[in-house]
């Protein structure tokens, strides 16, 4: 695919809040293997390149999806004192963090022994079975003074096998987000109790 668009150059002028990510071709390649018809997804990314699409999770990768706020901060906890991060995108004001498979399952149990669970804001964790809308792999470039897409990559994969973080990781991530978060923050605020999964947690 050598028509492949390339990733536009930078623009000095552009404000520092408008974070974006593009997807290359191998990691579009590693995204479209979570899918049972990967050529059909490529067909659709080539029509409707600047529009959404839905992947289902659990067989290449799980997702830890974060209030916004408090998923940023993990983020940034990953590449600032720890490993660093799989690919992380922004969706409709959440923050999705592609994680290892089985962390959809093994994370919330994991929240339910730590003594700081009750300062993360409810996670949703999607897995097997489960499915997640990603943002275009190549968006119109937002207007200069524009506010940033509400779907956009963060950390865009871009290899065809990129490293993921697992259960153990994002738990660290979120004790350390958690610490970080001022007790009045609105991440706090929606802590109410341990978090929380999309769906049950399987045995």
């Amino acid at each position: 695919m050598s028509d492949w668009p390339q990733p536009p150059a930078p623009d000095r002028h552009r404000p520092a809040h408008h974070p974006a990510s593009y997807v290359t071709l191998a990691g579009a390649d590693w995204l479209a293997s979570a899918s049972p018809h990967p050529r059909r997804v490529h067909h659709l990314w080539a029509t409707h390149p600047t529009a959404p699409s839905v992947l289902p999770c659990g067989t290449v990768f799980d997702v830890i999806n974060a209030p916004a706020l408090f998923g940023r901060r993990m983020a940034d906890c990953l590449w600032a004192a720890g490993p660093g991060s799989g690919p992380v995108a922004v969706h409709r004001g959440r923050v999705l963090l592609f994680a290892a498979r089985g962390t959809a399952q093994r994370l919330p149990a994991l929240l339910s022994w730590e003594e700081w669970a009750r300062s993360v804001p409810p996670l949703l964790c999607h897995g097997t079975g489960d499915a997640v809308s990603i943002p275009p792999l190549h968006p119109c470039p937002p207007a200069p003074d524009s506010p940033p897409p509400s779907s956009r990559w963060l950390v865009a994969p871009d290899v065809r096998h990129p490293w993921l973080p697992g259960p153990d990781v994002l738990l660290w991530a979120c004790v350390r987000a958690a610490r970080a978060t001022p007790s009045d923050s609105p991440a706090a605020s929606g802590a109410a109790g341990p978090a929380a999964t999309g769906v049950p947690v399987r045995s």
